[in-house]
C-alpha cells in the first residue's frame, strides 16, 4: 500500500476507492506527498449497514469471550509487525519524530493487547433481593460504534477507542483526520491479517463537516466516539440530542502545572520539555500554563526560557526536539493566538513566531506574566507555546489553576506529599499529575470535566463505556 501516492478506505473487508481526493502534506516541507479517497454517503451507508450485519450476526458476540481475545492479541502482533512500514509514513503525514511515530504503534498494540486481557472479564454480579428473586446483572455491547480521530495522535487514539470496543463485542466505523490519515490505515491492514471478522471494522476518510457529520447522522450508529476540538464535540452532541445516544467526548484543554517552592528543579525542566514542547505542543493534555510561587518566580521562568532555546528544531525523520505543527492552518492559528497574547501585554521571553524555513514550524514560545484576563490565560493553542503566572497562597494556586472552562488534566510540582495531596483534592481535572507530566500509562482512565468532555478512555474504565448494563429480576417462587 505504501509504494503507491493514491489511498483507499477500508470498508467491510476491502479497499475502496472514491470520487474524490484530499491531498496529504509533509508538514516539514509543506509538499503533497499522497493523496486519500473522500467517502461519499453511499460509502458510509456501505461501511455502516456492513457493521450492523456483523452485529446481528453475531460474529463477534457468538464465540467465546476468550476467542475474541485471542483476535486482539493477534491483532497486536500485527501492528507491531508493520510498525517499521507505519512510523515514516506518520513521520510524513504528521511531522513528529520518528521516535514518537515508533511510539504510537508499539502503544496500539499494548491497547490491543491490555483490552485482550479484559475481554473474558467483562463480568456481572448478582444482586441480593431475599429468597424470592434471583438478581443479575450482564453486559451486553453497544452495537455499531462510531469513532472519530483527531489528527495529533491518530494511530495511538484510533487504537485507545478501537481495542475496548472490539473486546466488548462492538463493530466500528473510524472516521480518520483528513490531514493524516494514511498510518491509521495500517491498523485496518492488521485486524484484516489477523482475521477480523468482515464489517467489525470500516475506516473511512473525509472532511469533518462532510463525511463525520454524516456518519454521526447515520440512523444504523449506536454510539459516537469522539476526540477533538470543543465546538465540534458540540457540534456532534446537538446532531445526536434527538437520538439521545450515548456518546464519549474527549474535547480540549488549557491545563496548569503548579509549581511551588520546595519542588525539584530538574523534575520540572524534563516535564516541561515533554509537558509543552513534545509533538509541538499538539497535546489536548498538554502542560499550556505554568502557575509557580512567587519566590522561585525568576528563577523557573529563566530556566524554561534556556530550555526552550536549546531545543533543536527540525523535521521528524531527524528526531528533533522540536517538529513541525502539523498543518499550515495549524501555524496560522498559533500565530494569530501568539500575537494576541502580545497585544494583550503578556511578556514575551523567548520565541514568539512562525520559524523562517521551510514547513510549518513555529518556534518554542515562552510568555511570563500572564493573567487571568488575557485570551493565552483561557484559551488552548494547540501550540509550543507556554503561559507562566506567578501565586503566592496555595488558595490563590487553586483559584487560577480551576479558573478556565476547561478540566482535562492538572499537574503539581512539590515535595511536600502532603501539600501534593491537597492539590489532588483541590484541582478540578480528570488527572492531576505529581512530579511528572504524563504520568500514567494505558491502564490509568482518562477523560475531563467542564468543557474538557465526559466520559474516560484508558484503563478498565473505559470499557464499560462500551457496553449497556442489563438487569435481570426473576422471582423463583
Amino acid at each position: 500500500m505504501t509504494d503507491v501516492k493514491h489511498w483507499q478506505n477500508f470498508i467491510a473487508g476491502e479497499w475502496v476507492d472514491g470520487k474524490e481526493y484530499i491531498d496529504v502534506y509533509d508538514p516539514a516541507t509543506g509538499d503533497v506527498f499522497a493523496s486519500m479517497s473522500a467517502a461519499d454517503a453511499a460509502d458510509i451507508d456501505r461501511a455502516v449497514q456492513a457493521a450492523r450485519a456483523c452485529v446481528a450476526s453475531g460474529e463477534m458476540t457468538d464465540c467465546r469471550p476468550a476467542q475474541r481475545a485471542e483476535m486482539l492479541y493477534r491483532i497486536a502482533g500485527e501492528i507491531r509487525t508493520l510498525a517499521e512500514e507505519g512510523a515514516p509514513l506518520l513521520v510524513q503525514e504528521s511531522g513528529k519524530s520518528l521516535d514518537d511515530a515508533m511510539g504510537e504503534f508499539t502503544t496500539a498494540a499494548r491497547y490491543f493487547e491490555y483490552y485482550a486481557g479484559m475481554a473474558d472479564k467483562i463480568e456481572g454480579r448478582s444482586i441480593p433481593l431475599g429468597n424470592d428473586y434471583v438478581d443479575f446483572t450482564y453486559y451486553e455491547p453497544m452495537g455499531v460504534s462510531a469513532q472519530i480521530v483527531p489528527w495529533n495522535f491518530p494511530v495511538d487514539i484510533c487504537a485507545r477507542s478501537l481495542a475496548p470496543a472490539l473486546a466488548a463485542g462492538n463493530a466500528v466505523v473510524v472516521k480518520t483526520p483528513e490531514n493524516t490519515p494514511l498510518a491509521m490505515l495500517l491498523l485496518a491492514k492488521a485486524c484484516q491479517n489477523a482475521g477480523l471478522a468482515d464489517g467489525a471494522l470500516s475506516i473511512i476518510n473525509g472532511y469533518g463537516h462532510s463525511t463525520g457529520a454524516q456518519l454521526v447522522a447515520h440512523p444504523g450508529v449506536d454510539q459516537i466516539v469522539f476526540t477533538g476540538s470543543v465546538a465540534t464535540g458540540q457540534a456532534i452532541l446537538r446532531s445526536v440530542a434527538d437520538r439521545a445516544l450515548p456518546c464519549v467526548m474527549e474535547l480540549g484543554g488549557k491545563s496548569a502545572a503548579v509549581v511551588f517552592n520546595d519542588a525539584d528543579m530538574d523534575q520540572l525542566l524534563s516535564s516541561v520539555k515533554w509537558g509543552i514542547f513534545f509533538n509541538a505542543g499538539q497535546v489536548c493534555s498538554a502542560m499550556s500554563r505554568m502557575l509557580v510561587q512567587r519566590d522561585i518566580y525568576d528563577q523557573v521562568v529563566a530556566a524554561v526560557k534556556d530550555l526552550a532555546e536549546g531545543l533543536h528544531m527540525g523535521p521528524g525523520m531527524e528526531n528533533a526536539d522540536l517538529t513541525p505543527l502539523a498543518s499550515a492552518d495549524q501555524q496560522r492559528r498559533v500565530a494569530s493566538l501568539v500575537n494576541k497574547a502580545k497585544e494583550e501585554g503578556a511578556r514575551l521571553v523567548t520565541g514568539g513566531s512562525a520559524a523562517s524555513r521551510a514547513g510549518y514550524f513555529f518556534e518554542a514560545t515562552v510568555f511570563a506574566d500572564v493573567t487571568p484576563d488575557m485570551s493565552i490565560f483561557r484559551d488552548e493553542v494547540f501550540g509550543p507555546v507556554l503561559a507562566i503566572t506567578p501565586f503566592d497562597t496555595e488558595e490563590e494556586a487553586w483559584a487560577l489553576a480551576n479558573g478556565t472552562e476547561f478540566g482535562l488534566v492538572a499537574g503539581v510540582f512539590a515535595h511536600d506529599l502532603t501539600r501534593a495531596m491537597r492539590a489532588s483534592r483541590k484541582l478540578q481535572a480528570g488527572q492531576v499529575f505529581v512530579n511528572e507530566w504524563y504520568a500514567g500509562g494505558i491502564e490509568t482512565p482518562f477523560g475531563g470535566i467542564k468543557l474538557s468532555g465526559y466520559g474516560r478512555e484508558k484503563g478498565q474504565e473505559a470499557l464499560y463505556s462500551y457496553v449497556h448494563t442489563k438487569n435481570v429480576a426473576i422471582r423463583v417462587t
